[in-house]
This record gives structure tokens, sequence and C-alpha cells, in this order.
């Protein structure tokens, strides 16, 4: 299968939502390759779910573009699945009916049987066979995420974007569906865009994390590649030299930096040298443990 270096590029998007007010976000900048897991981190109120939202087709950005294998992102789309942190099941259907009706508009052309044994993989996958008949009413909070999740995964889009999708969840579930995505990552080659508050989960899944600073005017200030190999396990990755450093790094940054980088990001001192205020816009690449000049995160501040 062949890699596509760009597969999704995002440039210069920023969001204001009161005319004259300051941006949520401005100048956010990244790519991602097909076949990368990517994680966000930021407080609340630095943009993550509009930038979600952009990428999903929901929302528009007040300026700049988000671009999918070459064709500019207007408008939802199959090819892109999304799981909020709400689970948005249409009430009236039951389980099976809420994921058959997301194949059937993915694979018009399937038969129902096909349709139904489809669905009930996905189902099986998050443990809910028993509840398939149920409605959405007749569920716990987290049986409604994990039909949700489900849903996502039965449609097979070429990219995933994820909304906290786990916080529902109990531990013991949580763990088990982050292991099966896991898989799927790994067996499909999935791109999958996902926003967190856990570190630890952004450690265990993803390739890419990227930090963003407090809003508004927020950005993304880091993109950190995560140092630890390939084929983590919840139970051992905290023996992993790499793991300290990494973990130290995110939350520092979260502590500390985060609302320097905005200070810094939202001073009115004015400058006429373009590629200097490029440079401070544009996210540094940052491998915790192995770059050197950042064994000490907290010196580092744009």
């Amino acid at each position: 299968m062949q890699i596509n270096h760009e597969f999704l590029k995002v440039e210069g998007l920023s969001k204001t939502y009161v005319p004259g007010a300051a941006p949520v976000f401005e100048n956010v900048n990244f790519d991602i390759t097909q076949g990368e897991f990517v994680c966000i981190i930021g407080h609340s109120g630095c943009g993550k779910t509009t930038i979600l939202n952009v990428l999903a087709g929901l929302e528009e950005a007040t300026s700049g573009y988000a671009y999918m294998l070459g064709r500019e992102i207007k408008g939802p789309s199959l090819e892109r699945g999304v799981v909020f942190q709400g689970h948005a099941l249409m009430p009236w259907m039951t389980v099976l009916q809420n994921i058959n009706f997301a194949v059937k508009s993915k694979f018009a052309d399937w038969p129902k049987a096909r349709i139904e044994a489809h669905s009930e993989k996905y189902l099986e996958l998050v443990g809910l066979t028993a509840a398939k008949h149920k409605r959405p009413a007749e569920l716990s909070g987290g049986m409604k995420q994990r039909v949700g999740i489900a849903r996502a995964f039965a449609i097979e889009p070429k990219m995933l974007l994820l909304d906290e999708p786990f916080g529902a969840l109990d531990a013991l579930t949580r763990g088990v569906i982050q292991d099966e995505l896991l898989k799927i990552c790994s067996s499909t080659k999935q791109t999958v865009f996902m926003i967190t508050h856990d570190v630890d989960e952004a450690i265990l899944l993803s390739d890419k994390i990227m930090l963003m600073s407090n809003g508004p005017n927020a950005r993304i200030a880091e993109i950190v590649e995560n140092t630890l190999p390939k084929n983590r396990e919840r139970a051992s990755m905290h023996h992993d030299p790499m793991y300290y450093p990494m973990r130290n790094h995110l939350v520092d940054f979260l502590v500390h930096r985060s609302k320097l980088v905005q200070q810094a990001a939202s001073s009115t001192t004015p400058t006429s040298n373009v590629t200097d205020i490029t440079q401070r816009l544009k996210p540094k690449l940052i491998r915790p443990g192995k770059d050197q000049s950042f064994s000490n995160p907290s010196s580092q501040v744009n």
C-alpha cells in the first residue's frame, strides 16, 4: 500500500465567533500522513473541537483551508467518520438500526443481510451484541457512546475524527476499545485525528501529539513525535525509558508553557519582520528524550 504523505493538510486556519473579538485560534497549520494516529491536547476553550468540526465539514473556519487527498473539505462526507462527546444516536431506532442506517448510507448496494452482519461485527467489537434490539433511552451513557464508536468504525472511513470518544466509558471498557482501536488502525492503516485530555491515552495511542496553547489566540505550539516504540501496551509502557521524558514534556506544557505561549502569541509588540512572525507561529517538532535541546522543557517558550 502506497502511503500518501499529504493525506490531510491544514493551512492558516483561524476561527472568530464575534466580529472584532480575538480569534479562538489562529494560524493553525499541520499535516497528517495517511495511516498516522494524531492526538490533539489543550485546555478547554482553545478550539480543539472546532478544528475537528472543520475537518468533519460541519463548521467553516473564518479563514484558512483544510484539504483531504488534495480536495478542500466542504461539508460532511462518509469518507470521514466522526465520534462526538455526545452519542448523537437516533432515539427512535434500535442500536442495530442506528448502525445499519450508517452502513447503508456508505454501502448502498449491499443486501440487507450483509449490512446487518457487518453492523453486528462492530457491535460485538464494543461488547453490545446483547443490546442490539434496545433503543438509546434504554442504554447507559457509556453504552450509547460505544454505539457511536461502533457506528463510526462500521462505515470504514478513510479518516476517523474522535472527540474524547472514551470519556464516558468505565476503565475496563475504555481499555478494551483502545486496544481494539489500535488493532484496527494497525491492520487497515486507518488515519485518526483524536481529541483527548488524557496524557497517558495520547502516549498509548498516538504517533504524534499536537499541543495547543490557551485561547483566545490559541495555536498549535508544538507537534510532539511519540518516541516510544510501536505496539505499546498499557501495562508495560511506563517501563520504557522514553515514557517519562514524553509524559513530563506533555504535562509541563499543559501546566506551565501553554499559557506563556498564548501570551506571546497575543502580544501586540509591533514587528515588520515577516520571517520572525512566521517562525513564531510555526509549530515546533519535538522528540522528548531524543532531542537534547528539550531535556529541560520548562525553559522552552516561544
